[in-house]
Parts: C-alpha cells; structure tokens; sequence
C-alpha cells in the first residue's frame, strides 16, 4: 500500500510564529493565559496548559499578569479591554489575519459596502469586523448567500485567510452584478492555496483519503470538504487513534494531509499508523 503525504501538511508560518511565541511566554511568565486557545488543535492547547497557559474566555476573566493573542487574533473591543487592565500582550495574531483587519477598515474608510467571505461565528471573522469602527460587515459564506445582499453603489470584498480561492471567485462574481464598483482583495493566505491544491492532486490520485487536524479548524474542515468532493473515501481525524482498520480493505494509495494548525508529531504518527494497515 502506498502513502502519499502533501509536502505542505502541518504547521504554516502563521501557526507556527504562534505556537513559538507561546511557548517562549510559558518558559517567561508564571501568571499566562491565552485568550482563546492559540491555535485550533486541542492537543498543541494541553501542552500548553501544562507549561501553565490557562485558556480564558473573556477579558474579564483575567485579573493579572499576561495574556497572549491568539493567531486568529481578537476583536478591537478586547484589546482595548486589555490594555485598559494594564495587562502585558504577547500578540500572536497571524500577520495575514492583520492585513484582512486593514484591508476592511480601509474599503470601510473609502465608503465601500463591505463583504466578508467567511464563517460568520468564527473567531478571525469577529475580529475583522470589529476592526471597520462599527461599520455594517456582511459576512457571507458563499454564493448562494451573496446573491440574497442588496444592490450597492460600491462593494469591497475581503476573505477569511482559509477561505477557497472558488468561494471568494464566485462571490465576487455575484456582487459584479450587484454593484458599478467593485473592489477585491484576495486575503487568503498563500499557505492555504497550496495546501487546498495539493489535497485536490493527492485526493486524484487516491483509493482513501486521510485528513488529519482539529475538528474545531476551519482550515482543516475546509480540506475535507475538497477531498471529499473528489474522493468519497475521506476521513477527518484529529489523531492516530481514530484511524479504523477497515478503512482499507482493498486500498492500494493513502493520501494524507493535514490543516494548518497540526503540528508534525501527530502526523507522524498517522503515517505509522496507516503502515500498520498494509494490505
């Protein structure tokens, strides 16, 4: 049985800044939280909650000391919080996640009708919105949606940095019809393009599909989806243990790739795994 694994799985820069900081802020600070967990991998969040990085939910539950920014970044309504408590930051927000936060408030700032393409409950898509000064963002999450905005004079488009280049063309598409302007900035990051459009050639070319990374990641959930779409047999797992034997009666090639937020060991230990199943 072959194993075919995307060169790009695992860690991207932004994820990987983050998770560096963190861990570098642990060794540092005896009192450290995190805004959020870090990262969406939960395994990455207990290691560490055990090098004493609480996860707090809300500015109002630390009292002291230093809270570190999670790589999707916060609202601007929390970092004021913060900085109103007099707390020490380590900003770990994705410089990517940044330069959409920048790009929205200017196409805000020149008077565009603001569409985000995105999960509007997502954490990267709040702190976005919190950043155009209380200006109407219309998060949509794809076509379909867009088609149900209203007419426009002007529409700026912005996407989450996970978001397919697809989606963001076909909304785009949509709001050309919408408005005499449109103005777009592609904001996905160039680390999940290439991720996307590796998963699409390995899931071409294999009998079963493995994805591996947190079930709460966007980017990862996202790989699925377009693996599955050219492989039926895709299967989302967060770790080696919930990979089943019977997956691969009468499999010839394993492909396997993973989001953004998994760091190497656990796709390590997939790849054992899987070479335990040989046909």
């Amino acid at each position: 049985m072959k194993i075919i694994l995307a060169e790009s799985a695992g860690f991207c820069f932004g994820v990987k800044r983050a998770t560096q900081l963190a861990f570098k802020a642990a060794e540092e600070n005896c009192q450290i939280c995190s805004l959020g967990p870090i990262i969406h991998s939960p395994q990455v969040v207990e290691m560490l909650e055990k090098k004493g990085v609480k996860v707090v939910e809300t500015v109002e539950d630390i009292a002291a000391g230093t809270v570190i920014i999670r790589s999707h970044g916060i609202t601007a309504g929390e970092l004021a919080d913060i900085h109103a408590r007099n707390l020490t930051t380590v900003d770990a927000t994705c410089p990517f996640v940044k330069k959409v936060q920048d790009y929205a408030t200017l196409l805000c700032a020149e008077g565009y009708a603001v569409v985000l393409v995105g999960e509007n409950d997502h954490p990267e898509v709040q702190g976005i919105i919190s950043y155009t000064h209380h200006t109407e963002v219309a998060v949509v999450a794809n076509s379909e949606e867009a088609r149900r905005l209203p007419n426009q004079s002007k529409i700026g488009i912005v996407a989450q940095t996970t978001q397919s280049f697809e989606n963001l063309s076909q909304v785009a598409d949509v709001c050309l019809k919408k408005a005499k302007e449109v103005r777009v900035f592609n904001t996905i990051c160039d680390a999940t393009s290439v991720r996307q459009e590796e998963a699409r050639e390995i899931a071409k070319q294999a009998d079963l599909m493995l994805v591996v990374g947190g079930f709460n990641s966007a980017n990862t959930t996202r790989l699925a989806q377009i693996c599955r779409a050219l492989q039926a047999k895709t299967y989302h797992v967060e770790i080696a243990e919930q990979i089943e034997s019977e997956w691969f009666a009468g499999v010839k090639k394993v492909g396997i790739t993973a989001g953004a937020s998994t760091p190497r060991w656990i796709i390590d230990e997939v790849v054992e795994r899987v070479g335990l199943f040989e046909n």
